[in-house]
């Protein structure tokens, strides 16, 4: 270990004498009286300022030129039945998460009847079945596999209606 010290001082040492500055000057004085014999230039004054009349906008009220003009169309609405959420029946618990928030981690099968497992976004775990609500978007369940549950949601179309979505949450690999 104590030579491994000496050694690193030696190079060290050896670096620093690399470094030392060297009193040869020759070539920048050279450079540098050359560049003063040179004859100095001329620097043209400034152009006088002209004034420009004051311009007074006033297309402050028309569309900007940097804005594509809007076209308003009626836009039809599907043909079929019309669909619409019932905003009057009782929700239940799993309608508070998003479909993102949810995920199916298991099935259970009572008589006939197969139940899914679902987990909320805050690590509960509820039973649902066909014809229960869950989403944020009036999902309703039609379905429940062993490895899916089937929905349809009632979501906004955009032109103040509504369209039925199917939508499936599957079972969570590794569940």
């Amino acid at each position: 270990m104590h030579a491994s010290k000496i050694l690193m001082s030696i190079v060290m040492l050896g670096l620093m004498a690399g470094c030392s500055p060297s009193t040869d000057y020759s070539d920048i004085e050279a450079f540098m009286d050359e560049v003063d014999s040179r004859p100095r230039g001329r620097i043209e004054p400034l152009p006088a300022m002209e004034t420009v009349p004051p311009f007074s906008y006033m297309a402050g009220n028309k569309r900007s030129p940097f804005e594509p003009p809007v076209l308003l169309k009626k836009v039809e609405r599907q043909s079929g039945p019309k669909v619409e959420p019932d905003f009057n029946r009782v929700k239940q618990f799993l309608e508070q998460f998003t479909i993102g928030q949810l995920a199916m981690v298991g099935t259970l099968a009572q008589n006939e009847t197969m139940f899914a497992l679902i987990e909320d976004g805050e690590g509960g775990v509820h039973r649902v079945q066909r014809g229960d609500f869950i989403g944020t978007d009036h999902g309703k369940i039609q379905t429940v596999g062993e490895t899916s549950i089937e929905l349809i949601e009632i979501v906004p179309d955009g032109t103040g209606g509504w369209v039925e979505r199917e939508r499936t949450v599957s079972l969570v690999s590794g569940a």
